[in-house]
């Protein structure tokens, strides 16, 4: 592999969202010089992963789509994971990026040699190439996380991720327990349980919940779009708008967070008949401190007589059953766990070694410091999309993504422009940047809202979220700020 791309080329690490943004945008200035390494055997990313029953976004696709490469053909105001993998596959073609794709190959550990300022990147089948930039687009939602209960390992029935569904398992007659009532259990629950036999959901806290208004997209509104594009566009910003008006509420307004209780109450009272279950579904914690939910059959789904909603916790997991908190048992032959994916660990378990050694997750063990979630200290050339801080609990990803891939393009130019090797983040900017945005997440629904979410940190720091609006994002990340970083052209800087 090391013999096909020299060792000045643009590494860029996955092929979702994020990484065919970067390829595209170091297209649109000319730089083709990149190779995007992809573990899995094709595009996509997330929505090559997930494809479990009911899977699709909760963002509407007029929004979460590029908006370079609007689509017209969407079927559904929330489309599910075929037509988003559809789409990026064919964005890939478009723009002629699939000769730029190492397919199979999985980054193990990535080190910066300080004397050729170049990465070193190691794959895990032992080959190894050199590049002069890496970018890495991994995602935050690409590694999942699995909690270690005891006795998990004694069961022998089916046992798996959500994100690793089993599609040769059929469900009909199966005795299912599910862990966990967050965004992918909201989905695939209600699919699952008409089949099931039983079908225990093990809630560790219940989640706000507002009415998803999925709808389909007839053929003459895809025909609207396709001949008159400047309809999509329209109303493409009109939906950002609608979102971006929650950013608001989620950054401190009480108004608005209050107004927003108000309609998932209303909502709950009037799909949740019973008011023991009810009781059970309704949170402690202000809307928004947990991800925001959307769904139409998730209570109904409840309420079905096989289904039940234990919130006592899972003590212990035996060959045949579960063991909640209380000390019932549950018999079940299969699990399935909702539990999310390891946000916080950003790179994980990927190795990342910068300048004189220091590796990348020691270098956040105590918060993960960043410029805009771009760069970081002690790691030349080394750029990050959806880093540290620049997550979203109200709009399109999408946004986000587009910024950074333009602002790294730029960054990248220039330093060809001017002939400089490497790049670094000013240390002193780094951390002038990660105090303030950790004072100003400290007055956001997140951090004070009243809940344990997956976007905290074990020590309680938020280093996902970005708290503020995404214009705001936006207009930081216009233009490359060559003053934030300083030039190596020597070995040790």
């Amino acid at each position: 592999m090391s013999s096909r791309v020299n060792d000045g080329h643009i590494a860029i690490i996955g092929t979702g969202f994020s990484g065919l943004c970067m390829a595209i945008e170091l297209k649109k200035k000319g730089i083709d010089d990149f190779v995007l390494y992809e573990r899995a055997d094709d595009v996509g990313g997330t929505w090559r992963d997930n494809t479990y029953p009911g899977a699709a976004c909760d963002v509407p696709s007029v929004l979460y789509s590029y908006s370079f490469a609007q689509n017209p053909n969407w079927t559904r105001i929330f489309p599910p994971w075929s037509e988003l993998l559809d789409y990026l596959r064919s964005v890939a073609a478009q723009y002629d990026l699939l000769p730029h794709i190492r397919f199979g190959v999985e980054v193990s550990e990535m080190r910066f040699d300080e004397d050729r300022l170049r990465w070193n990147i190691q794959f895990a089948s032992g080959e190894s190439v050199t590049a002069a930039v890496v970018v890495n687009g991994s995602g935050g939602l690409s590694n999942p996380y699995i909690p270690q209960l005891p006795g998990l390992e004694s069961f022998e029935g089916a046992a798996f991720h959500s994100a690793k569904w089993r599609h040769d398992l059929d469900m009909l007659g199966r005795r299912v327990a599910v862990i966990g009532s967050g965004a992918s259990a909201i989905q695939f629950v209600p699919e699952i349980a008409p089949h099931t036999e039983t079908l225990h959901v093990f809630q560790r806290s219940p989640n706000w919940v507002m009415p998803r208004g999925d709808a389909e997209l007839s053929p003459a509104t895809r025909e609207r779009f396709s001949r008159r594009p400047y309809r999509q566009r329209w109303l493409r910003w009109r939906t950002y708008w609608a979102f971006e008006k929650l950013a608001s509420a989620f950054l401190g307004n009480r108004k608005l967070v209050e107004q927003y209780r108000s309609q998932a109450l209303a909502n709950l009272q009037q799909q949740v008949l019973d008011s023991d279950l009810r009781q059970k579904v309704t949170p402690d914690y202000d809307p928004g401190c947990k991800r925001r939910l959307i769904s139409d059959d998730w209570y109904p789904a409840l309420q079905r007589e096989n289904v039940h909603l234990n919130t006592s916790g899972v003590s212990e997991i035996r060959p045949h059953s579960i063991i909640d908190s209380e000390g019932a048992e549950h018999e079940v032959d299969t699990l399935i766990f909702a539990t999310g994916f390891q946000a916080t660990s950003f790179l994980a378990p990927m190795k990342v070694f910068g300048r004189e050694g220091v590796e990348l997750s020691d270098s956040w063990r105590e918060g993960a410091a960043t410029k805009l979630g771009l760069a970081s200290a002690a790691f030349p050339n080394l750029w990050f999309l959806n880093g540290p801080n620049t997550g979203l609990g109200h709009n399109s990803i999408i946004f986000m993504i587009e910024a950074q891939a333009r602002y790294i393009a730029s960054a990248v130019q220039y330093m060809r422009r001017k002939s400089i090797s490497a790049l670094e983040l000013d240390r002193t900017v780094q951390t002038g940047s990660y105090a303030a945005t950790q004072e100003r997440m400290r007055r956001t629904v997140w951090a004070s809202g009243g809940c344990d979410s997956w976007y905290q940190s074990a020590d309680g720091r938020i280093d996902t979220l970005w708290p503020a609006s995404t214009i705001e994002y936006w207009l930081r990340t216009r233009l490359f700020r060559k003053s934030d970083f300083r030039a190596l052209t020597t070995g040790k800087g």
